[in-house]
């Protein structure tokens, strides 16, 4: 299963290690990533893919979720199913 993954907020130390280090957690591979600093704002997308049927899409969208409240962050995940569609448009 594949998600695009988006890390949105104000720039601090560590936002990258945070996200890598609770994705590894869920055992989510990072398979390409960027960021960026847009005038003191982070940015960050990534693509992550992991096995269904070890994780959910919602569990690992809960816990990055939580993650982001924890670290002030709006953290988004959408299913790359979604983004193949509609390019296919």
């Amino acid at each position: 299963m594949k998600a695009i993954i988006t890390v949105v907020g104000q720039d601090q130390v560590g936002i990258v290690a945070r996200v890598a280090s609770q994705l590894a957690e869920l055992k989510v591979n990072i398979i390409d990533i960027s960021q960026t600093l847009m005038h003191g704002s982070f940015t960050m997308i990534l693509m992550g893919e992991w096995d269904g049927e070890q994780q959910s899409f919602d569990q690992i969208k809960t816990a990055l979720s939580e993650l982001g409240q924890h670290l002030g962050l709006d953290i988004r995940m959408q299913r790359q199913e979604l983004f193949d569609a509609i390019q296919k448009l």
